[in-house]
């Protein structure tokens, strides 16, 4: 009996253990984090700046789009639960990566389709994931996510942090994101809590 309390307490700090991290950026991140929030397996999601050129850059300084960053999350996530590859659905479902610096009303270089990866595989994963979704779902448009490694994410400021949760009575929730949340739980409920 010992032995196996002692394995199944193994395989619970195995299974935390697998905690992992990828950004992506697909228009405003107040939609990307209500995106993921309530996925199976996502431990956390936190909205910040990514993929510029300045230093602990502030939302008025992004939006200006002089400082490079895209408005991305932060996915924490357990890979022994959720994989990379299911995680890139739900993006790639979330919003339309044929769009160049837009998606719908938002439109600059800081809404662009973004992926920043950690590493060699997670790169692998992401293109091999494009490819097969350019010759197969968008053989007539071209996909033009930005992918490219991780160097530095400067979280946002407080206020956008669990900004749908806290505010989704706000006309832009109300309008934009729960109409989208709601399109991307029914194609992709097996994957939601």
């Amino acid at each position: 009996m010992k032995i196996l309390i002692l394995f199944f307490l193994i395989n619970i700090l195995n299974m935390k253990s697998q905690e992992n991290k990828i950004y992506f950026g697909g228009g405003c991140f107040w939609c990307i984090e209500a995106f993921f929030e309530e996925v199976n397996g996502v431990n956390n999601v936190r909205s910040g700046y990514s993929g510029g050129n300045k230093n602990n850059p502030t939302y008025e300084e992004v939006v200006s789009e002089k400082t490079g960053h895209a408005e991305v999350c932060e996915i924490s996530y357990n890979s022994n639960i959720i994989s990379l590859k299911t995680l890139l659905e739900i993006f790639f479902t979330s919003h339309d990566p044929t769009t160049l610096n837009r998606q719908g009303n938002d439109i600059g270089t800081q809404y662009r389709s973004i992926i920043l990866y950690n590493n060699e595989e997670e790169k692998e994963i992401i293109t091999d994931f494009i490819t097969e979704l350019q010759n197969n779902i968008f053989k007539e448009k071209k996909i033009v996510t930005e992918t490219k490694k991780i160097i530095d994410f400067y979280e946002a400021e407080s206020y956008h942090q669990n900004f749908y949760k806290l505010n989704n009575d706000y006309p832009y929730c109300k309008i934009i994101i729960t109409p989208k949340i709601q399109e991307l739980r029914k194609k992709l409920k097996k994957y939601y809590r």
